[in-house]
Parts: structure tokens; sequence; C-alpha cells
């Protein structure tokens, strides 16, 4: 399903639907003016297959992760919706409420492949049950929670206008009485060879508590449960749909009014249920998977967003992606915090290998992904700018089929980014030039973060060559740290401070014994 892109639509009693994803329809950006190519640099395209799962509406959930607003109005329309659902008592409400209708729509799929009139509309009117008690409950427990949110409020008051209706009151009390009418029904099957007779039940004897009496003596304590459960609903055969159809002989006006029922209300289910039911799946679900992030101890916050400006910070913050691998594995996961203020744009990131350099690059895409949809973030607070796009250059296989090398398909790559770049843009850069020399990656690494700098966008810049982390009073130097002891162990944090790659180099070389005095006395010797 994809977002839609109209104003909300009258229902049956002239009632709006209000969504619970857009608070108005300025800010539904139209299908397809979607990119998706940063998501699997980002590994982002990890993080929306983990919250979607096997959802019914993974559809919805993967468009809603993968488009982004830049109206902040809309992005805390939706924070204050995830606010509310943070409630443990709501959350467990809205979880049942959406249970119940998914429990709706696997009766009415169900119907297509059912073959017996009134094997049909037996799971109709069971359709028709669970849905009226959905709404009702649902309906009487928001009208009792304590509510903020704009999207929430809107959406307990078409409820409760919707309960109150002519239409589903009528719905409702109909369905009661065909379910009550039903179960009064009372029928005696006699079987003789292949013959069977159907009749109407006149207290005949009951002899099911006498045959278990009677086998009651046999029984030699706990036996094996030899009962088959179906993964599905099993159909019904021919000779219980004939016996059925012999039963409404008998009973005329109780499956008439079945009939009838079932005409009246065959389309019971309301557009406005039926669209909140969709979107709360998209809270539940990335409320469920943070959950368990928070269970390990890890943070989340409500971000401040600005379409404007691009001060942007986190703290304690962390690949979520990599945070997933790591909480299911019992692993530590390393929390690290950044900042731009005032006329800063640019981090360069610098360092050993393996040391977190890329996995740094990574998580600033992600909270701006996250931030813009609306999403709680890793970290205990954070300051997010609205971008319009975010553009991602990570290395890939050299693709032997074509005639160009590496170097050429960087520049390639880095030439459609800063053509289609605007200062409102996010570009994250990740190691590129690493092909080519180490003077040749300085020249053009500086030729690249002029653009950068000039464009005034705000940007990642992994790199191994350190100059680049002093270029301009825009950029801000970032480094991977070691552990001072030890200077091949990596601490995973990424600090802000002046590239010193050539004092870790020679860390490395004093702790092995490498150094030129060392290695000259060693000669000498």
């Amino acid at each position: 399903m994809e977002p839609r892109t109209q104003q909300p639509e009258p229902g049956a009693d002239g009632q709006t639907h209000p969504s619970l994803l857009f608070g108005s329809a300025s800010a539904i950006r139209p299908p397809g003016d979607q990119e998706d190519s940063f998501a699997r640099d980002l590994n982002f395209d990890q993080i929306v297959a983990a919250i979607a799962g096997k959802r019914e509406q993974r559809e919805l959930i993967t468009k809603v992760l993968l488009g982004n607003l830049r109206d902040v109005d809309t992005v805390r329309y939706r924070q204050e919706i995830f606010q509310d659902l943070e409630n443990p008592v709501l959350f467990e409400q809205v979880t049942r409420f959406a249970e119940l209708m998914s429990q709706v729509r696997a009766h009415l799929d169900q119907l297509a492949k059912l073959q017996y009139r009134y094997h049909r509309e037996g799971w109709f009117l069971d359709a028709a049950a669970i849905y009226c008690d959905a709404v009702r409950s649902l309906a009487e427990q928001l009208a009792a929670a304590r509510i903020r949110s704009r999207g929430l409020l809107a959406f307990r008051d078409y409820l409760a206008s919707y309960v109150a209706s002519g239409g589903f009151t009528l719905l409702a009390s109909e369905t009661r009485d065909r379910r009550e009418a039903l179960g009064r029904i009372r029928y005696c099957t006699r079987i003789r060879g292949s013959r069977v007779d159907v009749s109407r039940y006149g207290d005949e004897a009951d002899y099911s508590a006498q045959v278990l009496r009677t086998f009651d003596r046999f029984k030699q304590g706990a036996v094996a449960d030899y009962r088959v459960r179906y993964r599905s609903w099993p159909g019904m055969n021919h000779v219980a749909a004939q016996i059925l159809d012999l039963v409404a002989r008998l009973f005329p006006e109780e499956f008439a009014a079945l009939d009838e029922f079932c005409d009246k209300h065959a389309a019971f289910l309301d557009e406005g249920i039926r669209r909140a039911d969709q979107e709360l799946q998209f809270y539940a679900a990335y409320l469920d998977h943070i959950g368990r992030l928070r269970s390990a101890g890890l943070h989340f916050c409500f971000p401040e967003v600005s379409a404007s400006a691009k001060d942007v910070l986190a703290v304690d913050t962390f690949d979520m992606a990599l945070a997933d691998k790591l909480v299911a594995g019992g692993k530590p996961v390393v929390t690290n915090e950044f900042r731009l203020q005032d006329h800063e744009r640019v981090f360069v990131v610098t360092g050993p290998n393996q040391g977190g350099k890329t996995t740094f690059a990574r998580t600033f895409g992600q909270l701006h992904r996250l931030g813009s949809v609306g999403c709680p973030v890793p970290g205990s607070c954070a300051r997010l700018f609205l971008f319009d796009r975010l553009f991602t250059h990570f290395a890939r296989e050299e693709d032997l089929t074509k005639m160009s090398g590496k170097l050429e398909d960087d520049l390639l790559r880095i030439g459609d980014i800063l053509r289609q770049a605007t200062p409102a843009s996010i570009v994250i850069l990740n190691e590129i030039f690493s092909s080519t020399t180490l003077q040749d990656a300085r020249f053009l690494g500086s030729k690249l973060m002029k653009k950068v700098v000039q464009l005034d966008a705000l940007c990642v810049y992994v790199t191994f060559v350190d100059e680049l982390a002093s270029i301009g009073d825009s950029v801000v130097s970032m480094m991977s740290t070691i552990v001072p002891e030890n200077p091949a162990e990596r601490t995973y944090k990424v600090v802000r401070k002046p590239a010193d790659g050539l004092a870790h180099a020679l860390a490395i070389a004093e702790k092995y014994g490498l150094t030129y005095e060392r290695l000259r006395g060693r000669v000498a010797s």
C-alpha cells in the first residue's frame, strides 16, 4: 500500500478519515518521489527489514521508512503519536486491536476459499462479530486513556462518532441477534449406513455424558493427546454441507435472516478504521523493534528537527543495524556523539582501520533518515536537519564488465552527486579515492572538499588523508581512537580531535620495536 496523496475522505456519516501518518495532505510526497540507493550503503535496508519483518503491512512500513519529510509539523505529528504509544497500557490496547483486525481480515480472505454458501456466511458473521468487538473495545479504551497527540485525538473522536453512528449500531445489534438466533438452534442427526436424517431436537436423551462415564473406567493415568491441530482452517466436506442445508430447511427464518444480514452488511469494514489499523502497524512495528534494544540499556529519544538550521548533534548514539546484531549476540554496543554548530558543516573522519569510522558515517545517515520520518532515534538527545535528499558514496566492487577503472568510477559517481546535491542535502562519503596514490588522493580529495564546502551541505567524509581534516573553518576533524596502552586495540569511539595519523603510526612502531632508533640500534649491534 502507498501512502495516500489526497485529502482525507468523508466517511459513511460524512466525517473525514483522519490519517495517523500525515497531519495534512500538503506534507505527503507523491509515490515514486523516493529514492533508496542510500539504503545498502548505510545498512538501512537491514533496519527496515528487521522492523517490517513478516507483518501484514510490511510494504507500507517499508515505504514510510524509506520516505522522508521536510515538513517539521508532520514529523512532530508522528513523534506525538509515538510518545502516546510509549504508554505500555495504551500500546497493549492498540496491539490487541491490531490482532483482532488481523483476524477480521483473515476471515474475510477465507471467504473466497470456501465452497459452500452457509459455510461462507458463518465465517462472514464471525468476522463482523470480531470487528464490532475490536472497534467497541478500542473506542472505550481510547476514551479512558490520557492522549495528547493530535493524530490519536482525531482518531479517538472519529472512532467515538463512528461507534455512535446508526450504521455501526445497526451492524452491532444485528450481528448479536444473528449469532444468538443461530446459537439457539438444536437439531439431531441420525446416521444409518449411507443415509443421514436431520430433524429438530425434541428433548432426546443426550448420551455423551453416559459414554464418557463408560470409558472413564479405562483411564490409566495421563495419556498422549492425539487430537489434530490444523495449521489453517479446515474446509467443510460435502456431507457436512448437505447436513447444514437440511438444518437451514428446518429453521428457515433464522437462515433467511442470516442471508439478509450478509447482503445488507457486505461492506461493513469502515475505511477510516481500516486505514488507522494499517497505519498503527508502522508505529507498533518500530516500537517493538527498539524495545529489544532498549531492554539492553540503549537509549532512544525524540530529536529536535529543523528544515533550516544545520546545527546538529547526537549523544549516546549508535549504528542501529550493528546494535541489533550485537545485542542478539549478547555483546556490548559502543555509543558515540557528534555536534556541528554555527558555520560547521563537514565531519572529516580519520584514524586506524577497523576503528569505527564507517560505522560513525552510517550512524549519522541512519539518524537523519529515521528522524526525517518522525521516529525515535538512537541516543539520549539529538537535534537533526530535515534534508531534501541524502547521497552516499561507499566503496563498491569493481565491475569487470566495464571498461572504466575504480578511480574513474569514483569520479563519475561523485560527479553525479555534486550535480544533484543542494545546500539542503546530506552527503556521506566513505573511503573515496582509496584506489589511487596518496598524492593523487590528497589532490582529488582537496578539490572535492572545496566543492562540498562551497555547496554548504552537511557532509561526513571518511578518509585516510589526514590533511583533509584541516581544510577550512567549516570542517570538523573526528578521529577513531585506540587504547593508549595497546595501540593495536580499538575503542570504537570516534571523538572530536585533530587528525594524528602519524602519531598513531609511531605508537604502533614503538610497541613492536620498529622505530628508526630501535631499528638502527639493532643493525649497529
